[in-house]
Protein backbone atom coordinates (compact mmCIF):
# COMPACT_ATOMS: atom_id res chain seq x y z
CA UNK A 1 0.00 0.00 0.00
CA UNK A 2 1.32 3.75 -0.94
CA UNK A 3 1.37 5.44 2.79
CA UNK A 4 0.44 8.65 0.91
CA UNK A 5 -2.17 7.12 -1.03
CA UNK A 6 -3.48 5.76 2.78
CA UNK A 7 -3.09 9.32 4.07
CA UNK A 8 -5.23 10.44 1.56
CA UNK A 9 -8.29 8.53 1.86
CA UNK A 10 -8.12 8.97 5.87
CA UNK A 11 -8.26 13.08 5.08
CA UNK A 12 -11.51 14.55 6.83
CA UNK A 13 -13.74 16.90 4.72
CA UNK A 14 -12.63 20.07 6.46
CA UNK A 15 -8.48 18.46 5.86
CA UNK A 16 -9.44 18.13 2.39
CA UNK A 17 -10.61 21.46 1.79
CA UNK A 18 -7.93 22.78 3.90
CA UNK A 19 -5.30 20.97 1.74
CA UNK A 20 -6.78 21.96 -1.21
CA UNK A 21 -6.25 25.40 -0.56
CA UNK A 22 -2.59 24.57 0.15
CA UNK A 23 -2.04 22.78 -3.33
CA UNK A 24 -3.43 25.86 -5.08
CA UNK A 25 -1.11 27.39 -3.24
CA UNK A 26 1.87 25.24 -4.10
CA UNK A 27 0.91 25.57 -8.10
CA UNK A 28 1.26 29.25 -8.02
CA UNK A 29 4.53 29.10 -6.31
CA UNK A 30 5.81 26.33 -8.73
CA UNK A 31 4.25 28.42 -11.60
CA UNK A 32 6.59 31.54 -10.38
CA UNK A 33 9.55 29.72 -8.73
CA UNK A 34 11.40 29.26 -12.13
CA UNK A 35 10.43 32.97 -12.96
CA UNK A 36 11.25 34.86 -9.77
CA UNK A 37 13.72 32.37 -8.29
CA UNK A 38 12.90 30.36 -5.34
CA UNK A 39 15.37 33.33 -3.09
CA UNK A 40 13.10 35.87 -3.91
CA UNK A 41 9.98 34.20 -2.96
CA UNK A 42 11.11 32.45 0.38
CA UNK A 43 10.84 35.38 2.66
CA UNK A 44 7.25 35.84 1.58
CA UNK A 45 5.90 31.76 2.33
CA UNK A 46 5.37 32.99 5.66
CA UNK A 47 4.73 36.67 6.08
CA UNK A 48 3.48 38.19 9.13
CA UNK A 49 0.37 36.94 10.05
CA UNK A 50 -2.67 39.04 8.92
CA UNK A 51 -4.12 42.05 11.51
CA UNK A 52 -0.82 42.49 14.14
CA UNK A 53 -0.47 44.36 15.82
CA UNK A 54 -3.70 44.75 17.43
CA UNK A 55 -2.50 48.38 18.10
CA UNK A 56 0.55 50.72 18.17
CA UNK A 57 3.10 49.11 19.96
CA UNK A 58 5.41 50.60 22.61
CA UNK A 59 8.68 47.93 21.73
CA UNK A 60 9.29 46.29 17.96
CA UNK A 61 11.38 44.07 19.36
CA UNK A 62 12.42 41.65 22.99
CA UNK A 63 15.98 40.83 24.66
CA UNK A 64 15.06 38.23 27.17
CA UNK A 65 17.70 37.97 30.21
CA UNK A 66 17.18 34.27 31.70
CA UNK A 67 18.69 33.81 34.71
CA UNK A 68 18.82 29.60 34.36
CA UNK A 69 18.22 28.25 37.91
CA UNK A 70 16.54 30.96 40.17
CA UNK A 71 18.13 34.05 41.45
CA UNK A 72 17.66 34.36 44.92
CA UNK A 73 15.68 37.54 45.51
CA UNK A 74 16.44 38.14 49.04
CA UNK A 75 20.13 38.53 47.78
CA UNK A 76 19.59 40.40 44.60
CA UNK A 77 16.58 43.01 44.72
CA UNK A 78 14.29 42.44 47.81
CA UNK A 79 15.87 44.00 50.78
CA UNK A 80 14.63 42.60 54.35
CA UNK A 81 16.93 44.23 57.04
CA UNK A 82 14.18 42.91 59.35
CA UNK A 83 15.69 39.14 59.06
CA UNK A 84 19.25 40.46 60.12
CA UNK A 85 18.33 39.48 63.90
CA UNK A 86 16.41 36.45 63.05
CA UNK A 87 19.56 34.35 61.99
CA UNK A 88 19.43 30.92 62.30
CA UNK A 89 15.47 31.18 64.09
CA UNK A 90 12.94 28.74 63.08
CA UNK A 91 10.53 30.09 59.83
CA UNK A 92 7.35 30.53 61.51
CA UNK A 93 4.50 28.04 60.61
CA UNK A 94 2.12 31.17 60.64
CA UNK A 95 4.52 32.17 57.55
CA UNK A 96 5.28 29.08 55.96
CA UNK A 97 1.45 28.04 55.96
CA UNK A 98 1.33 24.36 55.07
CA UNK A 99 3.12 25.37 51.89
CA UNK A 100 5.13 22.62 49.62
CA UNK A 101 8.33 22.31 49.41
CA UNK A 102 10.58 20.14 47.25
CA UNK A 103 12.01 16.91 48.68
CA UNK A 104 15.77 18.48 49.03
CA UNK A 105 14.71 20.24 52.37
CA UNK A 106 11.11 18.68 53.49
CA UNK A 107 13.57 16.26 55.16
CA UNK A 108 14.97 19.06 57.19
CA UNK A 109 13.53 19.25 61.26
CA UNK A 110 14.12 23.20 61.26
CA UNK A 111 14.19 25.86 58.99
CA UNK A 112 16.37 28.15 59.56
CA UNK A 113 16.21 31.70 58.26
CA UNK A 114 18.68 33.02 56.54
CA UNK A 115 19.38 36.51 56.33
CA UNK A 116 21.32 37.82 52.94
CA UNK A 117 25.27 37.94 53.78
CA UNK A 118 24.97 41.22 51.24
CA UNK A 119 24.57 44.96 51.86
CA UNK A 120 22.05 46.63 50.21
CA UNK A 121 22.10 50.48 48.82
CA UNK A 122 19.58 52.61 47.62
CA UNK A 123 20.25 54.25 43.80
CA UNK A 124 18.42 55.84 41.45
CA UNK A 125 16.21 59.15 41.62
CA UNK A 126 13.31 57.15 43.60
CA UNK A 127 15.96 55.24 45.71
CA UNK A 128 15.25 51.48 44.66
CA UNK A 129 17.10 49.04 46.86
CA UNK A 130 19.63 46.71 44.88
CA UNK A 131 22.40 44.70 46.67
CA UNK A 132 26.33 44.98 46.33
CA UNK A 133 26.47 41.98 43.98
CA UNK A 134 24.96 44.37 41.11
CA UNK A 135 26.58 47.49 41.35
CA UNK A 136 26.61 47.62 37.59
CA UNK A 137 22.63 47.23 37.09
CA UNK A 138 22.27 49.63 40.06
CA UNK A 139 23.89 52.44 37.42
CA UNK A 140 20.73 51.83 35.57
CA UNK A 141 18.24 51.27 38.06
CA UNK A 142 16.31 54.56 36.83
CA UNK A 143 15.60 52.70 32.88
CA UNK A 144 14.46 49.67 35.03
CA UNK A 145 11.32 48.50 36.85
CA UNK A 146 11.54 46.14 39.45
CA UNK A 147 8.86 43.50 39.64
CA UNK A 148 9.29 41.83 43.49
CA UNK A 149 6.00 39.76 43.19
CA UNK A 150 6.26 37.27 40.53
CA UNK A 151 4.58 34.43 41.42
CA UNK A 152 4.44 30.42 39.68
CA UNK A 153 2.98 27.55 39.83
CA UNK A 154 5.82 24.84 39.14
CA UNK A 155 8.97 23.98 41.86
CA UNK A 156 11.18 22.07 39.85
CA UNK A 157 13.22 24.29 37.13
CA UNK A 158 12.17 21.77 34.08
CA UNK A 159 8.30 22.97 34.45
CA UNK A 160 9.21 26.10 35.72
CA UNK A 161 11.30 27.06 32.96
CA UNK A 162 8.72 25.50 30.33
CA UNK A 163 6.03 27.37 32.39
CA UNK A 164 8.22 30.75 31.98
CA UNK A 165 8.66 30.51 28.58
CA UNK A 166 5.62 28.67 27.07
CA UNK A 167 2.82 29.65 29.49
CA UNK A 168 2.30 25.96 30.47
CA UNK A 169 3.77 23.58 32.74
CA UNK A 170 3.46 20.66 30.04
CA UNK A 171 5.52 20.81 26.80
CA UNK A 172 4.65 20.76 23.38
CA UNK A 173 3.34 24.55 23.79
CA UNK A 174 5.10 27.14 22.13
CA UNK A 175 7.77 30.05 23.29
CA UNK A 176 7.04 33.20 23.89
CA UNK A 177 9.64 34.31 21.41
CA UNK A 178 7.69 31.31 18.43
CA UNK A 179 4.43 33.40 19.34
CA UNK A 180 6.20 36.80 18.70
CA UNK A 181 7.95 35.20 15.31
CA UNK A 182 4.02 33.88 14.43
CA UNK A 183 2.40 37.27 15.35
CA UNK A 184 4.55 39.87 14.00
CA UNK A 185 7.29 38.28 11.73
CA UNK A 186 10.85 39.39 10.92
CA UNK A 187 12.39 42.72 9.93
CA UNK A 188 14.92 41.23 8.57
CA UNK A 189 15.17 38.96 5.10
CA UNK A 190 18.75 37.57 5.82
CA UNK A 191 18.07 36.64 9.74
CA UNK A 192 15.28 34.73 11.69
CA UNK A 193 12.69 36.33 13.30
CA UNK A 194 13.86 34.28 16.61
CA UNK A 195 17.43 33.72 17.83
CA UNK A 196 18.96 32.24 20.77
CA UNK A 197 21.99 32.31 22.66
CA UNK A 198 23.21 30.28 25.41
CA UNK A 199 26.87 31.96 26.79
CA UNK A 200 29.13 29.95 28.85
CA UNK A 201 29.12 30.36 32.48
CA UNK A 202 31.72 29.30 35.60
CA UNK A 203 32.78 25.79 36.26
CA UNK A 204 32.64 26.43 39.21
CA UNK A 205 29.18 26.74 39.64
CA UNK A 206 26.19 24.07 39.00
CA UNK A 207 23.88 24.31 36.43
CA UNK A 208 20.29 22.89 35.21
CA UNK A 209 19.85 21.32 31.65
CA UNK A 210 18.43 23.61 29.14
CA UNK A 211 15.42 22.13 26.72
CA UNK A 212 14.54 23.13 23.51
CA UNK A 213 11.06 23.44 24.42
CA UNK A 214 11.85 26.51 25.96
CA UNK A 215 12.54 28.07 22.48
CA UNK A 216 10.30 25.77 20.62
CA UNK A 217 7.66 26.31 18.09
CA UNK A 218 5.38 23.73 19.66
CA UNK A 219 1.96 24.08 17.64
CA UNK A 220 3.22 26.55 15.12
CA UNK A 221 4.52 26.05 12.27
CA UNK A 222 8.12 25.06 12.64
CA UNK A 223 9.55 28.17 10.48
CA UNK A 224 8.88 30.58 14.05
CA UNK A 225 10.96 28.06 16.27
CA UNK A 226 13.91 29.45 17.63
CA UNK A 227 17.49 29.35 15.81
CA UNK A 228 20.33 28.60 18.44
CA UNK A 229 23.51 30.45 17.87
CA UNK A 230 26.59 28.65 19.46
CA UNK A 231 28.45 30.61 22.44
CA UNK A 232 31.95 28.63 20.74
CA UNK A 233 32.81 27.57 17.28
CA UNK A 234 30.79 28.32 14.41
CA UNK A 235 27.53 30.35 15.28
CA UNK A 236 25.79 27.32 13.47
CA UNK A 237 26.96 24.05 12.44
CA UNK A 238 27.05 23.30 8.51
CA UNK A 239 25.90 26.82 7.22
CA UNK A 240 29.03 26.62 5.25
CA UNK A 241 29.25 24.95 2.10
CA UNK A 242 31.52 21.86 1.72
CA UNK A 243 34.76 22.24 0.07
CA UNK A 244 34.31 22.61 -3.33
CA UNK A 245 31.01 24.02 -3.58
CA UNK A 246 30.46 27.58 -4.27
CA UNK A 247 27.81 30.09 -4.07
CA UNK A 248 26.85 29.68 -7.77
CA UNK A 249 26.55 25.67 -7.28
CA UNK A 250 24.49 26.36 -3.79
CA UNK A 251 21.94 28.29 -5.59
CA UNK A 252 21.72 25.67 -8.27
CA UNK A 253 21.33 23.05 -5.60
CA UNK A 254 18.47 25.01 -3.94
CA UNK A 255 16.66 25.66 -6.88
CA UNK A 256 16.56 22.19 -8.32
CA UNK A 257 15.27 21.10 -4.24
CA UNK A 258 12.64 24.00 -4.30
CA UNK A 259 10.92 22.85 -7.28
CA UNK A 260 10.89 19.42 -5.96
CA UNK A 261 9.62 20.69 -2.54
CA UNK A 262 7.05 22.87 -4.16
CA UNK A 263 5.26 19.36 -6.00
CA UNK A 264 5.89 17.58 -2.77
CA UNK A 265 3.82 20.67 -1.08
CA UNK A 266 1.35 20.35 -4.15
CA UNK A 267 0.51 16.63 -3.99
CA UNK A 268 0.51 16.69 -0.37
CA UNK A 269 -0.40 20.03 1.42
CA UNK A 270 1.66 19.49 4.09
CA UNK A 271 2.62 23.42 5.38
CA UNK A 272 5.97 21.78 6.81
CA UNK A 273 7.47 21.43 2.99
CA UNK A 274 7.06 24.92 2.75
CA UNK A 275 8.71 25.27 5.79
CA UNK A 276 11.73 22.73 4.67
CA UNK A 277 11.62 25.33 1.30
CA UNK A 278 12.11 28.75 4.06
CA UNK A 279 14.28 27.20 6.23
CA UNK A 280 16.91 26.27 3.20
CA UNK A 281 16.58 29.62 1.64
CA UNK A 282 17.52 31.35 5.41
CA UNK A 283 20.34 29.07 5.68
CA UNK A 284 21.40 30.61 2.34
CA UNK A 285 21.64 33.91 3.55
CA UNK A 286 22.46 33.68 6.91
CA UNK A 287 25.89 32.56 5.25
CA UNK A 288 26.38 36.08 3.85
CA UNK A 289 24.79 37.57 7.17
CA UNK A 290 25.92 35.53 10.36
CA UNK A 291 29.86 36.45 9.76
CA UNK A 292 29.06 40.08 9.19
CA UNK A 293 26.89 39.70 12.39
CA UNK A 294 29.52 38.29 14.79
CA UNK A 295 32.40 40.13 13.51
CA UNK A 296 32.50 42.88 16.59
CA UNK A 297 35.92 44.66 14.88
CA UNK A 298 33.69 47.09 13.66
CA UNK A 299 32.63 48.20 17.05
CA UNK A 300 34.26 51.07 18.24
CA UNK A 301 36.51 50.99 20.96
CA UNK A 302 34.08 52.91 23.47
CA UNK A 303 30.93 50.48 22.77
CA UNK A 304 33.72 47.63 23.68
CA UNK A 305 34.80 49.51 26.71
CA UNK A 306 31.06 49.71 27.76
CA UNK A 307 30.66 46.06 27.76
CA UNK A 308 34.12 45.22 29.59
CA UNK A 309 37.06 42.73 29.15
CA UNK A 310 34.70 39.91 28.75
CA UNK A 311 33.36 41.30 25.50
CA UNK A 312 36.41 40.00 23.78
CA UNK A 313 35.69 36.11 25.01
CA UNK A 314 33.67 34.25 22.83
CA UNK A 315 31.07 32.75 24.06
CA UNK A 316 30.78 35.01 27.48
CA UNK A 317 27.70 36.70 28.76
CA UNK A 318 29.35 40.21 27.61
CA UNK A 319 29.47 38.84 24.02
CA UNK A 320 26.52 37.43 23.74
CA UNK A 321 24.83 40.99 25.21
CA UNK A 322 26.43 42.90 22.53
CA UNK A 323 25.33 40.37 19.80
CA UNK A 324 21.84 40.72 21.22
CA UNK A 325 22.02 44.41 20.28
CA UNK A 326 23.53 43.96 17.06
CA UNK A 327 20.59 41.26 16.20
CA UNK A 328 17.73 43.39 17.21
CA UNK A 329 19.80 46.22 14.83
CA UNK A 330 19.44 44.02 11.96
CA UNK A 331 16.14 43.57 12.36
CA UNK A 332 15.37 40.14 14.31
CA UNK A 333 12.41 40.09 16.56
CA UNK A 334 13.12 38.32 19.63
CA UNK A 335 16.28 37.00 20.75
CA UNK A 336 16.42 35.19 24.52
CA UNK A 337 19.49 34.79 26.26
CA UNK A 338 19.87 31.78 28.23
CA UNK A 339 22.70 32.00 31.07
CA UNK A 340 22.92 28.83 33.21
CA UNK A 341 24.09 28.68 36.86
CA UNK A 342 21.47 30.18 39.38
CA UNK A 343 20.72 27.27 41.15
CA UNK A 344 22.46 27.55 44.53
CA UNK A 345 21.21 24.96 46.90
CA UNK A 346 24.83 25.56 49.10
CA UNK A 347 27.73 27.96 49.01
CA UNK A 348 25.52 30.39 47.48
CA UNK A 349 27.58 33.41 48.92
CA UNK A 350 30.18 32.26 46.72
CA UNK A 351 28.68 31.04 43.56
CA UNK A 352 26.12 34.23 43.26
CA UNK A 353 28.74 36.35 43.69
CA UNK A 354 30.29 34.71 40.77
CA UNK A 355 26.92 34.83 38.30
CA UNK A 356 26.48 38.08 39.75
CA UNK A 357 29.99 39.01 38.01
CA UNK A 358 29.98 37.47 35.00
CA UNK A 359 26.68 39.42 34.01
CA UNK A 360 26.09 42.49 35.74
CA UNK A 361 28.24 44.33 33.74
CA UNK A 362 26.51 42.85 30.68
CA UNK A 363 22.89 43.69 31.51
CA UNK A 364 24.27 47.42 32.37
CA UNK A 365 25.98 48.24 29.05
CA UNK A 366 22.98 46.10 26.82
CA UNK A 367 21.05 49.16 28.33
CA UNK A 368 23.11 51.69 28.28
CA UNK A 369 24.13 51.00 24.66
CA UNK A 370 20.55 50.49 23.69
CA UNK A 371 19.65 53.86 25.11
CA UNK A 372 22.52 55.65 23.36
CA UNK A 373 21.85 54.47 20.26
CA UNK A 374 17.81 55.53 20.53
CA UNK A 375 16.90 51.95 20.55
CA UNK A 376 16.07 51.57 24.53
CA UNK A 377 12.19 53.52 23.76
CA UNK A 378 11.17 50.80 21.86
CA UNK A 379 13.14 47.63 22.13
CA UNK A 380 11.90 46.00 25.48
CA UNK A 381 14.28 44.32 27.97
CA UNK A 382 13.09 41.66 30.18
CA UNK A 383 15.39 39.79 33.03
CA UNK A 384 14.15 36.87 34.56
CA UNK A 385 14.76 33.43 36.36
CA UNK A 386 12.11 30.59 36.84
CA UNK A 387 11.21 31.21 40.30
CA UNK A 388 12.81 32.48 43.71
CA UNK A 389 14.82 30.99 46.33
CA UNK A 390 13.57 30.39 50.04
CA UNK A 391 14.53 32.39 52.89
CA UNK A 392 15.29 29.59 55.50
CA UNK A 393 18.99 27.61 54.66
CA UNK A 394 19.19 24.16 53.22
CA UNK A 395 21.41 22.34 54.92
CA UNK A 396 24.08 23.98 56.97
CA UNK A 397 23.88 27.11 58.00
CA UNK A 398 26.83 29.81 59.46
CA UNK A 399 26.92 32.80 59.67
CA UNK A 400 29.51 32.80 56.50
CA UNK A 401 27.67 29.88 54.38
CA UNK A 402 24.28 29.13 53.50
CA UNK A 403 22.12 27.51 50.24
CA UNK A 404 18.77 28.39 49.34
CA UNK A 405 15.88 26.30 47.97
CA UNK A 406 13.61 26.60 45.64
CA UNK A 407 10.70 29.12 45.82
CA UNK A 408 7.78 29.52 43.72
CA UNK A 409 5.44 32.23 45.73
CA UNK A 410 7.78 35.02 45.05
CA UNK A 411 10.55 36.12 43.44
CA UNK A 412 11.86 39.47 41.43
CA UNK A 413 12.11 40.30 37.64
CA UNK A 414 13.20 43.64 36.38
CA UNK A 415 11.52 45.03 32.91
CA UNK A 416 13.32 48.25 30.81
CA UNK A 417 12.71 49.62 27.60
CA UNK A 418 9.86 49.25 24.84
CA UNK A 419 7.09 51.72 27.06
CA UNK A 420 8.27 50.55 30.32
CA UNK A 421 8.31 53.23 33.17
CA UNK A 422 11.72 53.38 34.57
CA UNK A 423 12.92 53.82 37.93
CA UNK A 424 9.91 52.36 39.97
CA UNK A 425 9.13 49.23 42.13
CA UNK A 426 6.38 47.18 41.57
CA UNK A 427 4.81 44.80 43.93
CA UNK A 428 5.82 43.95 47.99
CA UNK A 429 6.43 41.02 49.74
CA UNK A 430 6.23 39.78 53.79
CA UNK A 431 9.03 40.50 55.91
CA UNK A 432 10.85 36.86 55.02
CA UNK A 433 10.56 37.31 51.38
CA UNK A 434 8.04 34.13 51.35
CA UNK A 435 4.53 35.28 50.74
CA UNK A 436 3.11 38.66 48.52
CA UNK A 437 1.46 41.40 50.47
CA UNK A 438 0.38 43.39 47.62
CA UNK A 439 0.45 43.69 43.80
CA UNK A 440 1.02 39.95 42.96
CA UNK A 441 1.76 39.42 39.23
CA UNK A 442 1.30 36.06 37.42
CA UNK A 443 3.63 34.72 34.63
CA UNK A 444 -0.02 34.78 32.69
CA UNK A 445 0.10 38.47 33.62
CA UNK A 446 3.86 39.19 33.35
CA UNK A 447 3.41 37.83 29.62
CA UNK A 448 0.14 39.20 29.00
CA UNK A 449 2.24 42.69 29.94
CA UNK A 450 5.02 42.12 27.40
CA UNK A 451 2.81 41.42 24.48
CA UNK A 452 0.85 44.48 25.43
CA UNK A 453 4.27 46.18 24.36
CA UNK A 454 4.44 44.22 21.23
CA UNK A 455 0.85 45.53 20.04
CA UNK A 456 -1.00 42.48 21.10
CA UNK A 457 -4.09 41.60 22.89
CA UNK A 458 -2.94 38.84 24.67
CA UNK A 459 -6.80 37.52 24.48
CA UNK A 460 -7.25 37.92 21.03
CA UNK A 461 -3.92 36.32 20.17
CA UNK A 462 -4.86 32.61 19.67
CA UNK A 463 -3.86 29.28 17.59
CA UNK A 464 -6.23 26.11 16.90
CA UNK A 465 -4.39 23.00 18.13
CA UNK A 466 -6.20 19.68 19.46
CA UNK A 467 -9.64 21.45 19.03
CA UNK A 468 -8.50 24.16 21.19
CA UNK A 469 -7.41 27.81 20.73
CA UNK A 470 -4.37 27.76 22.57
CA UNK A 471 -2.93 31.38 23.84
CA UNK A 472 0.22 32.03 25.52
CA UNK A 473 -1.68 33.44 28.68
CA UNK A 474 -4.15 30.05 28.56
CA UNK A 475 -7.61 30.08 29.82
CA UNK A 476 -6.69 31.20 33.68
CA UNK A 477 -7.30 34.97 34.41
CA UNK A 478 -4.40 37.62 33.17
CA UNK A 479 -3.84 41.53 33.06
CA UNK A 480 -1.81 43.73 31.85
CA UNK A 481 0.75 45.10 34.77
CA UNK A 482 -0.16 48.74 33.67
CA UNK A 483 1.04 50.12 37.13
CA UNK A 484 4.72 49.29 35.00
CA UNK A 485 3.99 50.85 32.20
CA UNK A 486 4.41 54.99 30.75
Amino acid sequence: MNPAHAYLNQLTRRQFFNGAGLAMGGLALNYLAPRLGAAALAPRLFPPLGGFPHFAPTAKRIIYLHMNGGPSQLDTFDYKPALQPRFQEDLPESIRRGQRITTMTSGQTKFPVAPTLFKFAQHGQNGAWVSELLPWTAKVVDEIAIVRSVHTNAINHDPACTFLMTGSEIPGKASLGSWLSYGLGSESNNLPAFVVLTPKFSPKVAAQALFTRMWSSGFLPSTHHGVALRAQGDPVLFLDNPAGVDATARRAMLDTLGEFNHLAAKRHGDPETLTRIAQYEMAFRMQTSVPELTDINAETPATLDLYGPAVKEPGSFAASCLLARRLVERGVRVVQINHRGWDQHGTLPEHLKIQCLDTDRGCYALIADLKQRDMLKDTLVVWAGEFGRTVYSQGTLTRTNYGRDHHPRCFSVWLAGGGVKGGGVHGETDDFSYNIVRDPVSLFDLNATLLHCMGIDHAKFSFKSQGLDQRLTGVEPARVVREILS
